[in-house]
């Protein structure tokens, strides 16, 4: 059976998604060592390559689409339903872009409205001191790579000049998607936050929703 390590290895020629994750309890259809059938192909990237996900094994609805968008926000406007596991870019024709999401955990999701201060691709991650303090991750950078949490792409979230610490970014379990799994941050797979990097400037709003509610 191929295992992820195994799939990893298969870049073994290249250069090796806050963040960390929860357990889920409901990985299913596969076996939590058989993560190498979620992936179908490898799309080339620099400075890293990362794999294409099976979307057959994802629920539809999960799926990147085009969607009917009835909201007020203004178009270029990035909207995150917590609730729902979706986000939505919004269009300048009645639609938005949808894509399915990974969320945080209960008590760790974040609501408000912030801009997009910087973007990376292929960043480096630093946990933060609460994620090492309740030993979600020990302390110190982590390079990027596919081992990397953040994954191909990182959107970074600002409330004016103050980095809110959160990220909507890529993530290396898709299986996590349309799970309330994270520590804070939104996770998209690689694909998705590759197509939403290029779509996003810096400077553009992002408004995210839990509980039915914008506010803090």
């Amino acid at each position: 059976m191929t295992t992820r390590r195994a799939l990893l290895g298969l870049l073994a020629g290249a250069p090796l998604a806050a963040c960390q994750s929860f357990p889920v309890a409901n990985k299913v259809p596969l076996a939590a060592d058989d993560d190498a059938r979620w992936y179908k192909s490898v799309v080339k990237d620099e400075p890293h390559d990362y794999y294409l996900v099976d979307r057959s094994l994802m629920k539809p609805e999960l799926q990147r689409q085009v969607v009917k968008y009835t909201g007020d926000q203004r178009p270029g406007t990035v909207v995150v339903d917590i609730d729902e596991r979706f986000l939505y870019l919004v269009g300048d024709d009645g639609t938005a872009m949808r894509y399915g999401v990974g969320v945080g955990r209960q008590g760790f999701s974040w609501r408000g409205t912030a801009t997009v201060g910087r973007k990376a691709k292929w960043p480096t991650w630093n946990p933060t001191t609460t994620m090492v303090s309740l030993k979600l991750a020990s302390a110190g950078s982590r390079e990027s790579g596919l081992d990397n949490p953040l994954g191909a792409r990182a959107l970074y979230l600002y409330k004016g000049s103050q980095d809110t610490l959160f990220r909507i970014h890529g993530t290396n379990e898709p299986w996590s998607i349309g799970e309330q799994v994270s520590s804070g941050c939104v996770r998209m797979l690689n694909e998705d936050i590759a197509d939403l990097y290029e779509r996003v400037p810096v400077g553009a709003t992002v408004r995210v929703r839990r509980g039915g509610s914008w506010r803090v």
